[in-house]
């Protein structure tokens, strides 16, 4: 299907990740031409920028505002304009921690990394919008933030919020700008991404798929296709202010290990 998206500027967060990289490649795939974000991979940025036909390559702290105003500036001299963004940056804290555990530190260190990141991201794009009269953002949150994560509270908080409040709210701005303007949101289960590393063994496959109606964890892929076609006019010219749950019909988190 045609998605519509060859020769439009596309910014990707997080490209140096694992669902950001291939979200990266897809859009090339289609024909857009891609700005590859990073914060602390560069290597890793550049390794996909060189696979993309040495695409631009800027480097950003999301949870800095003046930042990511920079971001955007690069962004739109190296692209003209920026039409799609796809905020996939994010941070899933490795240790597991109770709220009784949980420190004040990492909990807001956790909200910076997921929501403030997110919503900077969004005020830039939005202005971006704003000039040009229309675009397409497709927010990434994650599962957590669906049915929550016992030990993750602060990440399933963050998650949550963009997934629904940041959301929603900002499906009903972006027409303010561009009457055909559209947000969206993908939210992934479990992935096989450098974040998850080590926590995909088949052991750890049989137990989290449990709930899950297709037994096994997603490749970043599965979750980039999806990002693409929301962020297509073509495909989802329609679609706007809707999560797409990218975890194989998972129904809710094993609360009790056997």
């Amino acid at each position: 299907m045609e998605t519509g998206l060859a020769g439009k500027g596309v910014l990707v967060t997080g490209a140096s990740g694992g669902i950001g990289a291939a979200c990266a490649r897809q859009f090339f795939a289609e024909g857009a031409r891609v700005v590859v974000h990073y914060n602390r991979g560069r290597d890793r940025a550049e390794q996909i920028a060189a696979e993309l036909g040495g695409a631009p390559v800027a480097g950003a702290d999301l949870a800095d505002e003046a930042d990511v105003e920079r971001l955007f500036e690069e962004a739109r001299r190296a692209l003209g304009r920026v039409d799609v963004c796809a905020a996939v940056a994010g941070v899933w804290p490795r240790a597991d921690e109770p709220v009784w555990e949980l420190s004040l530190e990492r909990w807001e260190q956790t909200l910076r990394a997921n929501l403030t990141s997110a919503f900077l991201t969004a005020r830039a794009f939005l202005r971006e919008v704003g000039r040009n009269g229309h675009g397409s953002l497709v927010l990434v949150a994650s599962t957590a933030g669906l049915v929550g994560e016992a030990g993750h509270a602060d990440y399933a908080a963050a998650k949550s919020a963009l997934a629904h409040g940041l959301l929603l709210s900002l499906k009903n701005e972006i027409v303010r700008v561009a009457p055909r303007g559209r947000v969206n949101c993908v939210c992934p289960g479990w992935t096989e991404s450098p974040m998850t590393r080590g926590h995909v063994d088949p052991e750890q496959v049989r137990r989290i798929s449990r709930t899950m109606a297709l037994r096994k964890v997603a490749q970043p892929e599965d979750v980039a296709r999806q990002v693409v076609a929301l962020a297509s006019d073509e495909v989802s010219g329609h679609v706007t202010g809707q999560v797409v749950t990218v975890a194989g019909g998972m129904e809710g988190r094993v609360v009790h290990d056997p």
